[in-house]
C-alpha cells in the first residue's frame, strides 16, 4: 500500500487554476488602494504643515484638545445644562467659561493622550492660544475657541472634504474592480 501525500496549502499544485490568479488580483488591488490613501494622506499632511506654519504637532495638539472638547457631547458625557450651541471664546484680557457643556481638559490628559512630553504640550497649547484656536481658563482647562471651529470647519467644508470624496469614490472603484 502506498502512502497518500496531500499538498498544503502554499504548495502550488494544491492551488485550483485561476485561485491564484485572484490572489495576485487582489494583492494588487489592496496595493492599489493603499497608493491612493497614501497620497490622500501625504497631500493632507502637506497642507495641515502649512496651516500651521510648518508646526505638524500644532495640528495634532489641536485636534486633540477638539476631540476631548467635542467629542464628549457626541458620547453623551459632557453636562447637558445648556441647549445652546457650542462656543467657547477667546477672550485674551479674561478667559470665561464656555457656554455650554464642552469637556474641558488640559495639557496633562492631552500630553498623555498623544505620548508627547509635557513640556512640549505645554509651549504648543500657548502657540494655539496666541493663534486664537484655544482658550485657557485660570484653573487650567482647555476649550476649543470659535475661531478655530469656523477656520477648519470652512477648511473641512471645502477643498479637503471635496478631496476625500473623491479619494473614497477612488478607494471604492478599486475595491470594486473599476481602476478607471
Amino acid at each position: 500500500m502506498t502512502p497518500t501525500v496531500q499538498s498544503s496549502p502554499s504548495d502550488p499544485a494544491s492551488t485550483p487554476p485561476g485561485d491564484d490568479d485572484e490572489a495576485v488580483s487582489a494583492r494588487q488591488t489592496i496595493k492599489a488602494v493603499a497608493l491612493v490613501l497614501a497620497r490622500h494622506e501625504i497631500r493632507s499632511l502637506r497642507r495641515w504643515f502649512e496651516d500651521f506654519d510648518r508646526d505638524i504637532l500644532l495640528p495634532i495638539l489641536l485636534g486633540e484638545i477638539a476631540l476631548h472638547n467635542i467629542g464628549a457631547l457626541q458620547n453623551g458625557v459632557a453636562r447637558r445644562g445648556s441647549t445652546r450651541p457650542i462656543v467657547a471664546h477667546a477672550a485674551p484680557a479674561k478667559m470665561r467659561t464656555p457656554d455650554c457643556g464642552l469637556k474641558p481638559c488640559n495639557a496633562y490628559s492631552i500630553a498623555a493622550a498623544t505620548s508627547l512630553p509635557r513640556e512640549t504640550v505645554r509651549r504648543k497649547i500657548g502657540r494655539l492660544i496666541e493663534l486664537g484656536w484655544i482658550s485657557r481658563q485660570a484653573n487650567g482647562h482647555l476649550y476649543i475657541t470659535d475661531a478655530a471651529l469656523e477656520e477648519f470647519g470652512s477648511m473641512l467644508s471645502s477643498r479637503a472634504l471635496a478631496e476625500l470624496l473623491e479619494t473614497a469614490d477612488r478607494v471604492r472603484s478599486l475595491l470594486e474592480g473599476n481602476p478607471d
